[in-house]
């Protein structure tokens, strides 16, 4: 079965329905029984994809070892500000084929 493919206003429309705090109730439930699972391909995906090898170690390494105590914290709140949108994205893509795998479920909870 083929993907659905979505238009950039459905998206918008989509991405501004998740103000709405009412609906992450089940969605929270859902994570929280999946957390470990999710866990774990996540950490595979950004290790595939190579995010989190040498040039991140070297990343780290330069943000702890500035001299500067203004630069060393300005250097950490960049590295984790990136490395949490990157973990967002990543975990984007896992959610939204979390989804698709589901969609493509049974009533059951079978592959059709």
């Amino acid at each position: 079965m083929a993907s659905r493919r979505y238009t950039a206003e459905q998206v918008d429309a989509a991405v501004q329905a998740l103000g709405d705090a009412a609906r992450f109730g089940h969605a929270q439930e859902i994570v929280t029984h999946a957390a470990p699972g999710l866990q774990r391909v996540l950490a595979e995906a950004l290790a595939e994809g190579g995010w989190f090898g040498s040039a991140h170690e070297s990343q780290v390494a330069s943000a702890a070892l500035h001299d500067d105590p203004d630069e060393r914290l300005r250097a950490v709140r960049t590295l984790v500000a990136e490395e949490t949108r990157l973990g967002m994205l990543v975990g984007v893509a896992v959610g939204l084929e979390l989804a698709q795998a589901l969609e493509n479920t049974t009533d059951a909870g079978e592959e059709p």
